[in-house]
C-alpha cells in the first residue's frame, strides 16, 4: 500500500500505480451517456488521465480546468478526468464550466480501476474514493509519465506531464 496524506493526515491507497515504460492496465469506465468505455475508445491517441477524487472540490476543479486549458489543443492527445463522481455530476460540472476540452469518465461502477491504477483511498473521510494522480499515455498505452500526487490537497505538476507528450 502506498501512503499519501490529505493536508498531512496520512491515507492508505492500495492498488499499483503505474510507471513509466509499463505497458498502462486496461480499464472499462462509465461516460456521461452511462456507456462502459475502455482505453481501446482512444486507440493511437495519446491520454492524459487527470484522475481525481471529486469535481465537487476546489483543487480537483483546478486541474481540470488546467488540464482543459493546456492539453485540449494538443494534436492526437484526448485529457480523460477520471473520479467515483457520478457521470451527471461531472457533466454538470464541465457544462458549467464551459469545459469541452476534456471527457470525464466515472469509476461508479468499476472499482477494479481505483485498485488497478494504484489510487484506491482506503481510509479516512474519502474512502472509496481516488487518490490525486496524473497519468500520461503514449499511442500505444505505454505510460510516459507518471505522479502519485504526495497530498490530495496538492496539484499534479502540469508542466512535467506536458512535457511527456
Amino acid at each position: 500500500m502506498a501512503q499519501v496524506s490529505r493536508g498531512g493526515n496520512p491515507i492508505q491507497v492500495s492498488g499499483t500505480f503505474p510507471q513509466p515504460g509499463e505497458q498502462a492496465p486496461e480499464f472499462t469506465l462509465t461516460n456521461q451517456g452511462l456507456e462502459e468505455v475502455t482505453l481501446e475508445n482512444w486507440a493511437g491517441k495519446r491520454k492524459v488521465l487527470n484522475i481525481v477524487p471529486s469535481l465537487d472540490t476546489p483543487t480537483c476543479a483546478t486541474s481540470t480546468r488546467k488540464f482543459n486549458e493546456k492539453a485540449g489543443g494538443l494534436d492526437n492527445t484526448v485529457v480523460l478526468v477520471i473520479a467515483a463522481d457520478l457521470p451527471f455530476a461531472m457533466g454538470r460540472f464541465c457544462g458549467a464550466e464551459g469545459l469541452d476540452n476534456v471527457i470525464t469518465l466515472s469509476t461508479f461502477r468499476n472499482y477494479s480501476f481505483q485498485q488497478d491504477y494504484g489510487v484506491a483511498i482506503q481510509d479516512g473521510p474519502l474512502a472509496g474514493l481516488c487518490a490525486r494522480g496524473v497519468v500520461v499515455l503514449d499511442e500505444n498505452n505505454k505510460v510516459i509519465h507518471s505522479e502519485l500526487v504526495d497530498d490530495i490537497k496538492n496539484e499534479p505538476d502540469y508542466d512535467a506531464a506536458l512535457s511527456a507528450l
